[in-house]
This record gives C-alpha cells, structure tokens and sequence, in this order.
C-alpha cells in the first residue's frame, strides 16, 4: 500500500512538472499566430478560400494561391501549417488549373485574374513542394511565356507594352494591349525565377524593358529623375499618383513592386536601378498609408493601398537584406486575428486580402 502510494505521488508530481515544462514552452498567441489561425479557419470544404465580399473573388482561384503563398512563408515556429490542409489547397489549385496551364480560367464568361492566380499558384506549389510539384508548374511556366507581349505575339519592342504580362485572359496581339502593369508582371517575374528561370533566359531579358520603362530613372542623367515607379506604360489613367511634366509619379506600391521585379530579372542589389528605387522607397516611406500619393487626383489611394503597401514594402526590404520599415499595420489587428481596410476602393476591406497583405509586413525581420 505505501508502495502505490509512493508510486502514485511520484507518478502526480511527474505529471504537475511535465505539465508546468508544457505550460512554460507554449507559445505566445502572437499577431501572426493569430492571423495564420483566422486564415486557415477560413479554408472551404473544397481546399480554396473564397471572398464573401466580392463576387468576382468567390471562385477562390486568384485568393488561393494569393493567402496560400504566404501562409506557407509563416516560420513553423510561429505557426505549423496543417498537413491535411495544405494538401488540399494544393488540391484545389491542381483541379482549377485548365488544360493550357492557366488557373482563373475555370469560367469562361468570369474570369478570375490568370497571370496573377497562376504565377501565385507557382510560388505557392515551389514554395511548399507537394508530390510531383514540378510536373504541376511547368505547364504553367509555360503558360505565362506564352502570353508575354514579345516577338511571338506580335509586339515588338518599340511597343509600350514590349516585355510585360496583361490579365491573362487570352492572348493579346498589337494594338490591343488591354489592362497591364508592373504588379502583375512583378508576380509573374518573380514565379518564373521561383520555378528555376535563369536571368540570362530570353523572357526575364525581354521583361526588362518593360519594367526599366516603368521608372522615372535615366542611367544617362541619374539625378534627373527621383528613381521610384509608376503602375503602366500603356494604361497611362492607372498610374494612380498623376504626373509631374511629362513623368507619371513615383509612389510606393509600385516602387515596392518595381524593385522586387529588378531582382526577379537577376539585377544585384547594388545595381544602379536597385540602388535608386531603394532611395525613393527610403526616403519617402511612412508606417501609415501608401507614399508618393499626396498629390494624386484620387486621394482615397494613400488609404486605399494600405496593405498592399505594407506588405510589398516588407517584402522589397527583405529581398534587400534590409530590417523591415515601421508600420501602424499591427495596430489594426482585430480579436479573430484579422484584418480589413476601411477604404473599398481596391477591395481592402475583403478581410482574406486585408489579413494576407497585414500576414506578408509581419513576415520581415
């Protein structure tokens, strides 16, 4: 009896001491544990995450792969992404990916931003790197060289639109040029060179003079110029921050963009065009709101642009091996751990979009 009883204190302190070593190692509920947590809580039965807030966005072929890529970016220290849930949502890309490699062409009629959703898709399956994942990015890849406005689809480099990406919706040949800018292409650049594509490779060579074009910069008058970028050579009515004389004006959405698409073509970090975006993206940067817009004819955009700015301009200072810049986006935390823009105008207050773009300026060092 006083051996079991000996046995059975021993036994309970053991548990109190294992459970107080349990008690002490568990993790704080951090701001990005808590956003991983809201986002993950918000995969469907079918793997994807779809938008309660925009019908355009309730297919979840673009959202997928835009929450998927960066949740996979969430150290397993902070968060460890659920098996049984990553493989389904690369499930989901795989079943809405079409026969020409294209995800967001699943509906004819409503289209769900391709080029975006399909090089997300790409960063989102090398990121995580499910079975037979190289099987399943190199139709992509071969998708998107498909429909780059170069030589093969008619353009020539005398065209604004020479070395970009469009929407993706099908291919365009001169004159029409539709809807392009330097975030889509940027996601673009950076899926490719993600999937293996060198910087020597004809299609990140052509997409440089795309995006060299989209920065007020002349190596031959270097102070000429402030350096930063703007959104399109083509669709001139998009370059949100206006224009100063003949220039569309510089802001930090698309500088941010600009110089992740300088180094996605293979430009070092001391290159002369790196070099000057980051001094516009330094000196002009503030925690709250987007940068360059105080002048523009839609103000909303500074407000507007919020989180897009916060996480592309982590994302730029990361790739520039630089501390992440300050921001009031942690602020705004809400108590399920999401997020969401009180401004609509670029579909900020869609909490999934809000709360990845908040996920991605957590992610800095």
């Amino acid at each position: 009896m006083q051996v079991s009883l000996a046995a059975t204190l021993v036994s309970g302190v053991a548990f109190l001491l294992a459970g107080c070593s349990v008690a002490r190692e568990r993790p704080a509920n951090t701001p990005v544990q808590k956003a991983a947590r809201y986002l993950w809580s918000q995969q469907q039965a079918d793997g994807g995450w779809h938008s309660h807030t925009y019908g355009l966005l309730k297919s979840g072929q673009s959202l997928t792969p835009f929450v998927l890529n960066a949740l996979l970016q969430v150290p397993p220290s902070e968060w460890a992404a659920p098996e049984d849930k990553k493989r389904a949502a690369f499930l989901f890309l795989k079943n809405n990916t079409d026969a020409e490699g294209a995800v967001g062409r699943m509906d004819p009629l409503v289209p769900d931003y391709p080029n975006y959703a399909t090089a997300l898709a790409i960063s989102s399956l090398v990121r995580g790197q499910p079975p037979s994942w190289k099987d399943t990015v190199a139709p992509m890849v071969a998708h998107l060289r498909a429909l780059q406005f170069i030589e093969q689809n008619g353009w020539t480099r005398a065209d604004a639109a020479y070395g970009a990406w469009g929407m993706g919706v099908d291919r365009r040949t001169p004159p029409n040029a539709g809807h392009l800018d330097i975030s889509m292409t940027r996601h673009v650049l950076q899926a490719l060179a993600a999937a293996g594509v060198a910087p020597e490779d004809p299609a990140l060579q052509k997409a440089a003079v795309f995006v060299e074009r989209c920065q007020n910069y002349d190596p031959a008058h270097p102070d000429d110029l402030d350096g930063g970028f703007f959104f399109s050579t083509v669709v001139l009515a998009k370059n949100k921050g206006g224009f100063e004389g003949k220039h569309p004006r510089s802001y930090g959405t698309t500088t941010a963009d600009g110089i992740l698409s300088l180094l996605a073509i293979g430009r070092p970090r001391d290159h002369e065009r790196v070099r000057a975006a980051q001094r516009w993206l330094s000196s002009h940067h503030q925690p709250s709101g987007t940068p360059g817009l105080a002048d523009a004819p839609e103000p909303r955009w500074i407000a507007g642009l919020r989180f897009y700015y916060a996480g592309a301009s982590t994302e730029a200072y990361q790739a520039l091996g630089l501390p992440k810049p300050p921001s009031d986006v942690l602020t705004m935390q809400r108590a399920d751990g999401s997020w969401a823009n009180s401004e609509i105008i670029v579909k900020e207050d869609d909490p999934l979009i809000a709360t990845t773009l908040a996920l991605r300026s957590l992610l800095g060092r």
